[in-house]
């Protein structure tokens, strides 16, 4: 699905913004023609993943129970499969992020390709040991986390012969102040997990941080989608929209252009400047053959196709081989 690529791979994250086929459907049409990769949901069961004693308490929820809310938004196996058909057939990437393993082998049924594992259960170890034993990719959320706590989940994936990892560099705040987003954090990933992808998931209000993830070397973006901001559900405030999400493509598949190899060399038309823009060694007088060359007689002037500037010094003293005309370019073949 995806794989170590100067391309960055970007996932509309509609899990949570939905709750019937139609919805769905809109909210995938919509993400192809913005230009995303994939579509992510999220899959559980309120019954599986909380508690009557959990309760949200974020400024997009406000005090309520998670139960309730995990209920409210719960999507059933047959909408599961539906939205898979759908978002395959209209040639996208689908995969889920599962609370359960009751979800884990929902999914299975439906031939899921990626799992992503929720900032929840980054410290759930047997959790992911039982993911990471079906040796598929793994997109691995590290909010919340503190560094050992990541090496922990990335040592247990690979202690199941998984080395297929991606870490999603995540601050769980919702919605996620500027303040708070630390996109820093992605050279730090980096440079501690050198042999895995980095990529960002985003929890901010517009594209911003997203595009200058990319821009710091993120290789896979994560934003919600929805259709409307105003939309019942925590999420769609945090959300892009289509006009948002189509930005976020655009200016990351800019950057992509602009970003170039590194190597510094003339490209394209610059070719033809180096020698139109550049200067050479002009003489300021006519130049008689045999005469020598004094300082007063020449300046520096474009275009390039003469003897480069660096060379001034060097031709002071020698003499012309033929008659040198004011205001031309030097040659090495008229000097002698």
């Amino acid at each position: 699905m995806f794989g170590k690529s100067d391309r960055v791979y970007i996932v509309a994250e509609i899990g949570g913004n939905f709750t019937d086929y139609e919805t769905a459907v809109m909210l995938i049409d919509q993400a192809k023609a913005s230009g995303a990769d994939a579509v992510k949901l999220q899959t559980y069961r309120g019954e599986t993943v909380a508690s009557h004693l959990a309760v949200f308490d974020m400024e997009n929820t406000g005090v309520v129970s998670q139960l309730e809310y995990f209920k409210k938004f719960e999507i059933n196996e047959e909408l599961h499969k539906k939205i898979f058909e759908y978002t395959k057939d209209k040639g996208m990437d689908i995969f889920s992020t599962p609370a359960h393993i009751t979800d884990v082998e929902m999914l299975e049924r439906l031939g899921v390709d990626v799992y992503k594992i929720g900032a929840d259960d980054v410290t759930n170890i047997p959790f992911l040991k039982s993911v990471a034993r079906l040796h598929k990719p793994i997109m691995l959320s590290t909010g919340m986390c503190i560094m050992q706590e990541i090496h922990d989940a990335v040592n247990a994936i690979l202690e199941e012969g998984n080395n297929q990892i991606v870490i999603m560099h995540v601050v769980s705040l919702y919605p996620t102040r500027p303040e708070c987003v630390n996109l820093e954090a992605i050279h730090t990933l980096q440079r501690e997990f050198p042999q895995f992808m980095i990529g960002y998931s985003d929890h901010t209000l517009g594209v911003d941080s997203c595009i200058f993830a990319a821009v710091m070397g993120a290789q896979i973006i994560e934003k919600h989608f929805t259709y409307d901001k105003k939309a019942d559900g925590p999420d769609h405030m945090l959300s892009a929209n289509f006009e948002e999400m189509k930005q976020l493509v655009d200016k990351v598949r800019l950057f992509e252009q602009m970003r170039g190899n590194g190597i510094k060399f003339p490209i394209g038309d610059e070719v033809k400047n180096r020698k139109n823009n550049r200067k050479s060694i002009v003489s300021v007088r006519a130049i008689k053959q045999g005469e020598r060359i004094e300082e007063k007689d020449i300046d520096i002037k474009r275009p390039g196709t003469g003897i480069e500037p660096k060379y001034k010094d060097i031709i002071i003293g020698k003499s012309v081989v033929r008659d040198i005309k004011e205001d031309s370019l030097l040659q090495w073949s008229d000097l002698s």
